[in-house]
């Protein structure tokens, strides 16, 4: 019966005799992607010859914990219900080691997802555990009341990486919280309210920071006030294409005719992740900035998910557009998977937090603050900006080839190892193939063959050592 309805959904997806995926005597779904760095013609995106990763030198621990069921149960009994999991069986995941996790039953995948772009230097590295463990020995926490070398470093190192005036530095535990953080600073600065954000962008889920998002799928109905959202400058689908100085013009308009004429800020990530790894059309932050600081409001870069080099060609998401922020927000990638967030600004604009006590007991703990410094370490030392530029500009080039030869690839965009491939079931009206989408994803997992672990917002964000 499985078999039967599965045949139908294929029929009805994909049209009579055209299906991409194919089945065996397993009623689940077989692979049907490889993204093979092999140039053999054989190496068809969807050849079905058993993917095989290259060999690890590691072997994972046994494991003796509760089953995937045993865990999916307690999760629906105890965790809150708006939580939710990818593929119809959801993975157990019990261990990490650099680019690799392991299943219940010691399976190894190549984790693509990052950890939402979150692990920078691979999972348990071993220099970010040592300096993290080190620390744990001799102190877990003291608060910012006390002094301790280990958030001052950090501080130093980080401010160290930022050009300008960029050199005070903040330090909490999300990109949700330093978005807060960072858009509390601009209206306390500016002395106006409102924030303007971009269409299709995420930049948290707190009471505050879910008015700054612009997809509906994480927005609860609750009151946002004075947050004001512009067309999203999306070269792909954006309705102005590439034309960033007509996307630019909506900013200036929305302000004259939305607003009273001054804003507090204006933030965008300069590749929106969550948004499906789109890249701001070249030059728009430039013309923007200018026009938002104009209106006596300030610039925030979102770079949760752009920063550290993942992007290859800078250390910085906003260098690609050649500007300086006046605020830049950081989470994810900067802990390596640790709770770990920071605000980064002018002391101008610092000076204004001075007016009350601004404190977070987390933000900058020792064992966080210890971490962090040894991943900006690891960054630099094992040149992993260079390895993402490489890596993503193969891959890229790959997907590319995949899409001169398909036409379901309706896009393949981004930079480095953040990267975005978008299907269509046409390309002219560049309609969302979201059942083939959703099929493609589900079997990419590895049920069968395949070993690749994926995210699944449109985007495809690939950590690879």
């Amino acid at each position: 019966m499985a078999m039967m309805l599965q045949r139908k959904v294929l029929r009805r997806t994909f049209g009579e005799g055209k299906a991409i995926l194919n089945f065996n005597s397993n009623p689940v779904l077989s692979p049907c992607t490889s993204f093979s760095t092999v140039t053999s013609a054989a190496a068809t995106p969807f050849h079905n010859a058993p993917r095989q990763l290259p060999p690890f030198d590691y072997q994972p621990k046994p494991y003796n914990g509760p089953s995937a069921d045993q865990i999916l149960e307690k999760r629906k009994k105890f965790l809150g219900p708006s939580l939710f999991y990818y593929y119809q069986k959801p993975l157990n995941i019990v261990e990490g080691k650099m680019q690799y996790l392991y299943d219940e039953n010691g399976r190894r995948y190549l984790d693509a997802f990052a950890g939402i772009v979150t692990v920078s230097c691979g999972h348990c590295h071993p220099e970010v555990l040592n300096a993290i463990t080190e620390q744990n020995k001799l102190l877990q926490h003291a608060t910012t009341i006390y002094l301790h070398h280990a958030i001052a470093d950090f501080a130093e190192a980080l401010a160290s990486k930022m050009p300008g005036n960029l050199k005070v530095v903040y330090f909490v535990n999300s990109g949700s919280e330093a978005n807060e953080l960072a858009m509390l600073m601009a209206r306390l600065y500016s002395g106006n309210l409102g924030m303007i954000s971009l269409r299709n962008a995420y930049h948290g889920g707190s009471s505050s920071t879910i008015g700054l998002t612009a997809l509906n799928t994480w927005k609860y109905p609750i009151p946002e006030g004075e947050i004001h959202h512009v067309i999203n400058p999306d070269p792909f689908r954006g309705v102005f294409g590439s034309d960033a100085t007509r996307y630019a013009k909506d900013v200036q308009d929305h302000i004259e005719y939305g607003t009273s004429g001054k804003v507090a800020g204006f933030i965008a990530e300069t590749i929106q992740g969550v948004g499906g790894a789109v890249e701001l059309a070249p030059g728009y932050l430039k013309q923007v900035y200018d026009i938002v600081r104009k209106a006596g409001g300030v610039c925030i870069a979102d770079e949760v998910q752009t920063g550290f080099g993942r992007t290859g060609s800078h250390y910085w998401g906003f260098e690609t557009q050649g500007v300086i922020p006046d605020i830049v927000t950081m989470a994810k990638g900067i802990g390596n998977g640790l709770p770990l967030g920071a605000v980064v600004t002018t002391p101008e604009i610092a000076n204004v937090m001075a007016q009350k006590i601004q404190f977070n007991t987390f933000g900058g703990n020792p064992v966080c603050s210890a971490g962090g410094l040894a991943v900006l370490r690891v960054i630099d030392k094992e040149k992993r900006q260079a390895h993402c530029a490489d890596v993503g500009s193969h891959l890229i080039g790959r997907l590319r080839s995949l899409q001169d030869k398909h036409d379901i690839i309706g896009d393949v965009r981004g930079r480095g190892l953040m990267v975005g491939v978008e299907l269509v079931t046409d390309r002219k009206e560049k309609t969302p193939a979201k059942a083939k989408t959703a099929i493609l994803f589900e079997n990419m997992r590895g049920i069968k063959n395949s070993e690749f672990y994926l995210g699944k917002v449109g985007c495809m964000e690939m950590f690879s050592e």
